[in-house]
């Protein structure tokens, strides 16, 4: 310890021995020469992009289910006749927005506004409107409001995330912990982050910038205030920032927010027809590959688009238009950032050489018709809505594994469904053994009374039974 003391100490004094020639020629060099550079600040920024990130309040009221001791004679003695209890309760949530349009239009994030039925937005300057629900986009996270009776609003201007580098500065704007608007900054930590588990296109911009809970939704913007994120999440054992956020890229945004402008009530993407998984180490030694990238193509749907170009099982998908694959979650959002129509070409490697796949960006086809049905009737799947599985609900909602069956595409809360943790994308298999292949047929079997219900579903490609009372 003295040896440190002491050469920290001659570093001191060799310092101070520097010749005054010397320090006036590093003054030259750094001493900023204008007010400006005296007084860096992104004011100038955050005065174009500030008054376009909004606060989102939505809420919901519910139905509390009526205490048994409301009907009891000696408690109603004692607490008087009229004594019901609560039987409303109101549930809240708190996030931030964006606004894309000067008509009105918001982006969000999609858990901010879940399950909620009335939503009000409050501008920079103060003011509050009421903001209707356009669209939800689950698989992303995302969703789009549009405040009523705004007129012209301050939008903000969309960047483009493919131009982000590590290292870039950013801005983060929001409403954290609802104690009103507030900026951030930090850089670009990493790109193109995936196995987050945040939502179904997981190809996250890492940011150190501080994001707190209530910045959900709010911009994350670019030194020139061009919108290239939208926040949404951190990693944090605490609940607060510790330097690890999430953002949505940008260009993940623009489909949804296309979507939205078209009129759709749900975002359509390109589908591929084909089950893929991530490159392992042992894969790469075994196919030739110098290091484990890429999305392997496992199967595939003989009427899908990948089918159709020419894929085949054991195909190794490395790049998109030129951009990189290093994984399947970055093919999904590669292909997921694509308009339907068109054409993409696919960089492939097949038995060591790499050659180039066109495949046709078309949706995935509703076929059988969804046929959505809400279940009314008493049994486990009361408060539950469900769809007819085909190659189109099978995306939208991430099924995995099933190629048959009725998927559960909502569940009220609170309800007896939610009640017993059936989740939305569970795929109904069987009900008392009898097998369910439409959603005529869940609606039929749990129309009859039955003394106990078995129920077989497959959830993330696992196949699940449970046995409840009647």
């Amino acid at each position: 310890m003295n040896a440190l003391i002491r050469a920290g100490a001659a570093a001191l004094l060799g310092l101070a021995l520097v010749s005054a020639a010397s320090a006036q020629s590093l003054l030259e060099r750094v001493a900023p020469q204008t007010r400006a550079e005296a007084l860096l600040s992104f004011s100038a920024t955050v005065k174009k992009a500030a008054p376009a990130v909004v606060n989102v309040y939505a809420s919901r009221t519910e139905q509390q289910p009526r205490n048994p001791l409301f009907d009891d004679p000696i408690f109603r003695r004692f607490f008087g006749e009229g004594a019901q209890g609560p039987r409303e309760r109101t549930a809240q949530s708190l996030g931030s927005g964006v606004i894309v349009e000067a008509n009105g239009l918001v982006i969000t994030n999609n858990h901010v506004i879940e399950n909620m039925t009335e939503v009000k937005v409050a501008l920079q300057d103060r003011r509050e409107f009421p903001a209707d629900i356009v669209l939800r986009d689950p698989r992303t996270d995302l969703a789009v409001l549009r405040l009523k009776g705004a007129g012209s609003l301050p939008a903000i201007e969309l960047g483009d995330s493919d131009t982000l580098e590590v290292g870039d500065l950013v801005l983060a704007i929001g409403n954290p912990f609802g104690v009103g608007q507030t900026v951030t900054q930090g850089i670009v930590s990493a790109l193109a982050r995936t196995q987050i588990g945040i939502s179904d296109y997981g190809f996250f911009i890492q940011t150190d910038a501080a994001i707190n809970p209530g910045n959900s939704g709010g911009a994350l913007v670019d030194s020139k205030a061009r919108l290239i994120g939208i926040n949404s999440a951190i990693f944090s054992k605490s609940g607060g920032s510790v330097g690890i956020g999430f953002a949505i890229p940008v260009n993940m945004v623009k489909i949804v927010v296309a979507a939205a402008k078209s009129g759709g009530k749900q975002v359509r993407r390109p589908w591929l027809g084909a089950s893929l998984q991530a490159v392992s180490k042992e894969i790469a030694d075994s196919i030739g590959l110098d290091r484990p990238v890429g999305a392997l193509v496992a199967d595939m749907n003989s009427k899908g688009p990948a089918a159709e170009a020419g894929l085949k099982r054991g195909d190794v998908i490395v790049g998109v238009d030129g951009q990189p694959v290093d994984d399947p979650e970055a093919l999904g959002y590669r292909l997921g950032t694509k308009a339907i129509g068109g054409i993409s070409e696919l960089s492939v490697l097949r038995d060591g050489k790499k050659t180039q796949v066109a495949i046709k960006l078309a949706p995935a086809p509703e076929i059988p018709a969804r046929d959505t049905v809400k279940i009314d009737t008493p049994s486990p799947f009361t408060g539950a809505t469900v769809v007819n599985l085909s190659p189109a609900t099978a995306e939208e909602y991430s099924v995995e594994g099933a190629t048959q069956g009725v998927v559960i595409a909502q569940i009220a809360p609170d309800s007896q469904a939610a009640q017993l943790n059936f989740q939305r994308g569970d795929v109904v298999l069987a009900v008392n053994d009898a097998k369910i292949e439409t959603t005529r047929d869940l609606e039929k079997t749990v129309g009859k009374r039955h003394y106990y219900w078995k129920i077989t579903i497959s959830r993330g490609g696992q196949t699940l039974t449970s046995v409840f009372g009647g």
